[in-house]
């Protein structure tokens, strides 16, 4: 799967996603600005929302907005004391898109591999090929990312997996749960049609790529999908 991926291109893209999507926190302002209408939200909603304080939820919109990922404008609001109104500065989701345009180039070669696999190997066996394939994927995704220097620990592991999982075009988002135990949910599949034609495989493939992207960052662990879109879920989730 090497020959899938411009080691350039997407670290760079990575990169770029790590710098504005920092963390889980920011990653959630992101989604409500982008669920927000037309009006946007201003840093002291998204404080009360996420219970924050002003300032810092003012540097997580800002540092989205230095991405691109964020627009900003004054506009009118009600006068915080009689007689007086003074303009906020609003955020809105801007048209840049979170996902890298060559990914979709994998989408043709895996639905003609997995329509090979389907056509030579039993579906136990066609699974097991696909999470294979997105095992040895997901390493090859890390090692590209500089991420091969070691463990880390677990939370900055899925930070890193949720941020190229993004970058594939996911719009991943992570929760952990404890200690040792954390789910990655993602919005949007990329993987379209091919994922409506083939949910078992291209799940596979996806816990394959979360596995192998851990096994670089952190060590071996047993990514499950709980939860999947093409099978009628409203996100696909895997735990780990």
């Amino acid at each position: 799967m090497t020959e899938l991926t411009d080691a350039g291109a997407f670290a760079d893209a990575v990169a770029q996603l790590t710098s504005a999507f920092g963390d889980a926190t920011r990653r959630s302002i992101y989604l409500r600005c982008r669920e927000a209408s037309d009006g946007g939200v201003t840093a002291s909603e998204v404080a009360k929302e996420f219970d924050l304080h002003p300032n810092v939820a003012r540097h997580h919109l800002d540092k989205l907005v230095e991405g691109g990922y964020l627009s900003t404008d004054a506009s009118k609001t009600e006068a915080r004391s009689p007689g007086a109104g003074r303009p906020s500065k609003r955020y809105r989701a801007t048209e840049k898109d979170v996902s890298l345009s060559y990914p979709s180039q994998r989408d043709g070669l895996l639905a003609s591999l997995l329509a090979q696999a389907l056509e030579t190997l039993e579906p136990t066996q066609a699974t097991a090929l696909a999470e294979k394939v997105g095992f040895d994927y997901g390493k090859t995704v890390a090692a590209e990312m500089g991420a091969a220097g070691g463990p880390t620990s677990l939370r900055r592991a899925l930070q890193v997996v949720g941020d190229a999982m993004t970058a594939h075009g996911f719009e991943a988002s992570v929760q952990t749960k404890g200690r040792w135990h954390a789910t990655i949910t993602a919005a949007h599949c990329p993987f379209g049609a091919t994922a409506q034609a083939h949910p078992h495989l291209v799940c596979a493939l996806d816990r394959g790529m979360v596995r192998g992207m851990m096994s670089v960052l952190y060590g071996d662990t047993c990514p499950e999908t709980t939860a999947s879109r093409p099978e009628g879920d409203p996100v696909c989730v895997t735990t780990v």
